[in-house]
């Protein structure tokens, strides 16, 4: 017989509809029967005790939401009768004990990287061309246009074709089926050879900082930046300032000490305001770039350790599935690596509300635990401060598809972290160091958070969605884990892996778990290439945590 619905949690006053229910349905779940009150589509819940105004909704075994009015048996739950609601959290006063998985299978398993002098190891190989100051954008993107086409790493021109069919039919005075017939193909290949076997690509850093804000932001802005120079994705950077700006070279070399004191990649540093003219700057610069490609293109791939792994976990475009199917399984990828010496960063501040005292519980000590409980709640004074707070992160597409409350939202995101013990907790933008699961602070947009996950050494970043979110990062691949199988089947070229047969009971969380992790050691080994990739969906966005002044 089909399940059709799921109690995560013996403490839990909910069920969670896995398909289409109608109200008048008679349910079965544990032993008891209920009569469906009303309509409750796939991913939704509904409550299985009456609960007074006030009442406390219980999913996870956490309290996720309060009733904000009567709300009876066999009713779905929706903004109109339950409001947010999260438990208080406090110091840890037990030991964590943690069962870590078998990962027996993969002990001997290596993944092809590139080994830096520092001794991280890298998933890709690229060269990095990145302004200190929003002022030198346009420099930055006539080097682009100086370098991609010519070097190989320029996207196919499709979408350029197919406006050049455009106006070729509409001068015959036809514009019927203008679309250009080979644009799935050409979305794969390359307009000319790459000038560089060894090198993956020029990747050309743009964004909107530092200047004009506060210090905190234009220092934190040189703390990300120098974050992508240290990591292992990159073999060297080009770096152009104005001069004038908040955010100094002098800055971003105090950044780059904090990160490896013996740093010794090459890094090209231009200030237009020092090289007398736009021209005689961006002459020198191509030069330089040019030849730290040639140096760059000497690096080669080696067997390595899984240890040496860094794994962002994300999810953005969640649905009522995501806590069910991907993000549990990236979980059980999370406790593998935790086993096997690697790391892994759980971001998300605002998605972790509501679920603080299970993670201080898993704090491996005090300090590691204060810190976690000082940040979220500073975090929640600012968003305080200008009138918001976690109780409005729900999307409206969350909240279409089931996740009615920033709780309910937090509860099963929480769950891309696994079980493991928690090693260390970072603030934005530090980099991450020690083994382990990290917590890392960040808003939950989904570009902000894995600009700063990558900025803090993720070399592979698994993202999971429920309703489709196409993006990526420049320099490390972003791996997209659908929640269900109708995303997968609707969105076939944003989705790497479809977790939905988890829903379907076909497979476990721990063998979706492990078909994920064999991906990732694919992908981390060049073998391949991330939807995202093949898009070039190279999004970058730092967070901006103060006001414009």
């Amino acid at each position: 017989m089909k399940i059709t619905v799921l109690k995560l949690d013996p403490r839990d006053n909910v069920l969670i509809a896995l398909q289409d229910l109608r109200k008048g349905d008679r349910i079965s779940f544990s032993g008891h029967e209920l009569l469906l009150a009303s309509d409750v589509p796939a991913k939704h819940k509904f409550v299985i005790e009456n609960l007074k105004p006030g009442g406390d909704v219980i999913m996870y075994g956490v309290l996720v939401g309060k009733a904000r009015e009567s709300v009876q048996i066999g009713e779905i739950l929706t903004p109109r009768n339950t409001i947010h609601e999260a438990a208080a959290y406090r110091e840890s006063s037990h030991t964590y004990e943690w069962s870590p998985p078998d990962v027996s299978r993969w002990l001997q398993r290596t993944f092809l990287g590139y080994r830096r002098p520092d001794g991280q190891v890298g998933t890709r190989n690229y060269w990095l061309v990145v302004p200190l100051v929003f002022c030198e954008n346009r420099n930055v993107d006539v080097m682009k246009q100086a370098f991609e086409e010519e070097l190989g790493f320029a996207p196919p021109k499709v979408y350029r074709r197919q406006v050049a069919e455009l106006v070729r039919r509409y001068r015959k005075g036809s514009l019927d089926d203008a679309r250009s017939r080979s644009a799935e193909e050409d979305l794969q290949s390359s307009a000319r050879p790459r000038l560089f076997e060894h090198v993956d690509g020029i990747k050309f850093l743009m964004h909107e900082g530092g200047c004009g804000g506060t210090r905190e932001d234009s220092n934190n802005l040189c703390g990300l930046i120098a974050g992508y120079i240290h990591h292992p994705n990159v073999a060297g950077a080009t770096v152009l300032s104005l001069g004038c700006q908040h955010s100094q070279i002098g800055i971003l070399r105090e950044q780059l000490k904090r990160r490896d004191g013996d740093f010794n990649k090459p890094l090209l540093l231009f200030e237009q305001q020092q090289s007398g003219s736009e021209f005689k700057m961006l002459s020198e610069a191509i030069q330089a770039t040019f030849l730290g490609l040639v140096e760059a293109n000497k690096a080669n791939r080696a067997p390595e350790h899984l240890s040496h792994l860094c794994v962002g976990l994300k999810c953005g475009g969640s649905d009522g599935f995501s806590g069910l199917s991907a993000n549990p399984a990236i979980g059980h990828v999370s406790d593998m690596l935790a086993v096997l010496g690697g790391r892994t960063i759980l971001s998300e501040f605002p998605e972790l509300c509501g679920v603080e005292q299970e993670l201080i519980d898993r704090c491996i000590n005090k300090e590691v635990a204060g810190r976690f409980i000082q940040l979220m709640r500073d975090y929640a004074a600012r968003a305080k401060a200008v009138r918001s707070g976690f109780e409005m992160n729900p999307s409206p597409g969350n909240i279409r598809d089931g996740l009615v409350t920033d709780a309910m939202k937090s509860a099963g995101a929480a769950r891309k972290g696994g079980t493991s013990p928690v090693t260390a907790v970072l603030d934005y933008p530090e980099y991450s160091h020690q083994q382990g699961l990290h917590l890392q602070c960040t808003p939950g947009n989904d570009v902000e958070c894995v600009t700063a996950q990558v900025g803090a050494g993720a070399s592979v970043v698994l993202f999971t969605t429920g309703l489709g979110t196409p993006t990526g990062n420049p320099i490390a691949p972003v791996l997209k884990i659908s929640t269900n199988s109708d995303l997968a089947r609707r969105m076939p070229d944003i989705i790497d892996i479809d977790a939905g047969s988890i829903i379907s009971g076909e497979t476990t969380i721990e063998q979706m778990g492990e078909a994920i992790l064999d991906l990732v050691i694919q992908t981390a080994s060049g073998d391949v290439r991330t939807k995202a990739e093949l898009l070039g969906q190279d999004d970058f966005i730092p967070w901006k945590r103060g006001v414009s002044l």
